[in-house]
């Protein structure tokens, strides 16, 4: 019996276009889905539109349209968006349905009744003029952390600091200007901690549902002592009601990830399927793998686990947990002409192109990828046109222009090379199963590789006249690898794989178990049809181009966003300047040797609130990894992100020493600092 899964992505926010970093983890999402459909298993890919909460509300008051006009406007610029870039979802909902509302106010009275809610004064902001308490984004002032003017009651853009509304300087009310004043509101949480052993339970499972660096990272958060969450909003806002409290609505973040339970009903309803072996069988039928940018871990590996254990859901079986996209080695911005819309792409490059670079970047770890002009240039020519599609190209035109158009059997001198061919398409399963999505793609650019090798030397073209039977068959070889090719690279390019089952005439639509199956001698194949085009560098500098706006981005939106940076700190730096420096206390979460480096070790240093940073430093000779993971540093968080040979750079650990076997990392107090903090 086919494996029953259900796989979700970070819901995107209805405040804004789709970017790269969108379309990143949508094309992460849909190749594990497709590939996993290819497998054999029964797979659904739930979605929906995250369409509730404040940026939704004054982005609609800034265009002079109603928020419900600006979420269907939104959800239909991102329907087109992912139907262009092949994203193969099974419903694309949205949390402003009938199925959100209710399904959010059945677990909120489940909770309620079973005493998980608790409540108590919150003291807000309220403005007097307009006759409302103010939701964060409807209050600006100055950071009270470093100083910065016109900062929303939330977050800081210039340091990235995260604060009540209620600490900022010199606070006024957004709408109209004037002072707010203070008063104080009752509200509704829910505290986490009678939930910690079921979390450390849930973590720690034999399949364990996150990847080690995000486990250790979480427990973390444990450690330290779960807090309790906010989940009501007063009015006005834009979002759901909460059941038996008039005046007050749900956080946005309570009913976003109860959209995936949603979209799911819908998706029954229309489609006959069993709600309940999804989301409420014991034990459970399903696997739900939930597809996560590394910024909203706290929402999926806390709290949402906890909601779903306590009102009796099936929690994730997975949580994959990627890295961020920065465009040439650096994060998004619209002054540079690298902040890209997907749309802005489209209009000048086949979404191909992308869905396989950044396929061929993405392994089962969160490490960052970046979206490199000239990499993405020589990668997709050498990969898909001058190897896979020019493989298919010399071979399927020769037959068909040279030989009639039929295949040969395949001959006893490539049978080492078919051999490896099959073994590489039974491995690709099991690692697209485990999001090795780079892994799976190099192995089908390995085949046409020995392919191409083999064409070049057996020469057909020069036995053409003299053994066309002999051309033949070596020309068969590559027609054969090609299908290979195209079965592993389906989830990647299902367009590919369809242009290739068209060109060769197959009966059967290819997939893992029968893509490496030899087709019959005298199979009788079409004409050649373009695969892939050269990519003109030109096109990227178009792309660029059209991407530049005057001033930098400060969108900075909810955390559903899939590529979501740290903003900036105290200023971009070089490498060779240190003045003006931030320094920060930074958790050594990781540590690992660098394959092909003496030198270097690779760190993922957690600074808090401000995210994970991947760290490489000279220190190799001093220090094994086993004696730096846990301890508390100091780190030049607004290092400029360095490109280096093995890998990017974001920062710098303070270290000293004569020589590199004489190295002393600067380290601190754990109990007197935390993460994220500054260091003077």
């Amino acid at each position: 019996m086919p494996t029953k899964v259900l796989v979700t992505a970070a819901l995107p926010y209805a405040n804004g276009s789709i970017h790269l970093g969108h379309v990143f983890e949508a094309v992460q999402t849909d190749v594990y889905v497709r590939a996993r459909k290819l497998a054999g298993d029964d797979v659904v890919f739930m979605w929906a539109d995250d369409s509730h909460g404040t940026p939704v509300q004054a982005r609609a008051r800034k265009e002079g349209i109603s928020p419900e006009e600006l979420i269907e406007k939104a959800y239909d610029e991102h329907v087109a968006v992912y139907r262009d870039f092949g994203i193969g979802y099974d419903i694309f909902h949205t949390t402003h349905s009938d199925e959100s509302r209710r399904r959010a106010g059945e677990i909120f009275q489940t909770m309620e009744s079973s005493g998980h809610i608790t409540t108590r004064d919150v003291e807000q902001f309220y403005c007097t003029r307009d006759n409302m308490f103010l939701p964060d984004r409807f209050v600006r002032g100055i950071c009270p952390k470093c100083d910065a003017e016109d900062q929303y009651g939330d977050a800081c853009e210039r340091c990235g600091s995260i604060y009540a509304s209620t600490e900022l300087g010199h606070p006024r009310c957004s709408i109209c200007g004037e002072p707010p004043t203070r008063r104080s509101s009752g509200h509704l949480f829910v505290p986490l901690a009678p939930f910690e052993g079921y979390l450390r339970g849930w973590i720690a499972a034999e399949a364990g549902p996150l990847q080690p660096q995000v486990a250790n990272y979480v427990l973390g958060w444990i450690d330290s002592g779960l807090r309790e969450w906010d989940i009501s909003r007063d009015e006005p806002y834009f979002g759901i009601p909460i059941p038996g409290h008039p005046g007050k609505y749900f956080y946005v973040w309570f009913d976003a990830p109860i959209g995936y339970i949603a979209a799911t009903e819908k998706w029954c309803q229309e489609s006959g399927g069993d709600f309940n072996a999804y989301w409420k069988s014991t034990p459970p039928q399903t696997e739900i793998v939930h597809v996560i940018g590394k910024d909203i871990v706290y929402f999926h590996c806390l709290f949402w686990p906890a909601i779903l254990h306590a009102v009796g859901y099936t929690a994730p079986s997975r949580v994959q947990v990627h890295g961020w996209v920065t465009v040439n080695g650096e994060k998004m911005s619209k002054s540079r002409g690298t902040f890209i819309l997907a749309r802005t792409y489209l209009d000048h490059l086949s979404p191909s192109y992308l869905r396989y670079y950044f396929a061929s970047k993405l392994g089962s770890g969160q490490d960052d990828v970046d979206f490199s002009f000239e990499d993405f240039v020589n990668k997709v020519n050498a990969d898909l046109v001058n190897k896979a599609a020019n493989l298919a190209s010399r071979c399927c035109k020769f037959i068909h222009s040279r030989l009639g158009g039929t295949l040969a059997a395949l001959p006893d001198d490539a049978n080492d090379l078919v051999a490896r061919g099959r073994a590489r398409l039974e491995s690709v399963a099991d690692l697209y199963r485990d999001f090795e999505l780079g892994r799976s793609v190099r192995l089908a650019i390995e085949i046409a590789e020995d392919a191409n090798l083999y064409v070049t030397e057996q020469a057909p073209w020069k036995l053409a006249k003299s053994d066309p039977e002999r051309a033949r068959a070596i020309c068969s070889v590559g027609v054969w690898a090609s299908t290979v090719v195209a079965s592993i690279l389906k989830p990647v390019l299902p367009q590919w794989a369809e242009t290739t089952e068209r060109m060769l005439r197959l009966d059967a639509p290819l997939d893992f178990s029968n893509g490496a199956s030899a087709l019959p001698e005298g199979h009788r194949i079409g004409e050649y049809e373009i695969l892939a085009e050269r990519i003109d560098a030109k096109k990227l500098e178009a792309i660029s181009e059209a991407s530049r706006e005057p001033d930098p981005a400060s969108s900075h939106e909810k955390g559903s966003d899939a590529n979501r940076h740290v903003p900036e700190l105290a200023g971009e730096i070089k490498i060779d300047q240190f003045s003006p420096v931030d320094l920060r206390v930074g958790e050594i979460q990781t540590c690992e040797i660098v394959e092909g480096s003496s030198k270097l070790l690779r760190l993922t240093v957690g600074l808090g609130e401000l995210g994970e940073r991947c760290i490489l430093s000279g220190i190799a000779k001093s220090y094994t990894p086993e004696d730096l993971v846990g301890k508390r540093v100091v780190v030049l968080a607004n290092l400029k992100p360095r490109k280096m040979r093995f890998g990017i750079s974001e920062g710098m650990i303070l270290a000293a020493g004569e020589t590199d076997d004489a190295i002393t990392v600067l380290e601190l107090d754990a109990g007197r600092c935390q993460p994220g903090e500054k260091v003077s």
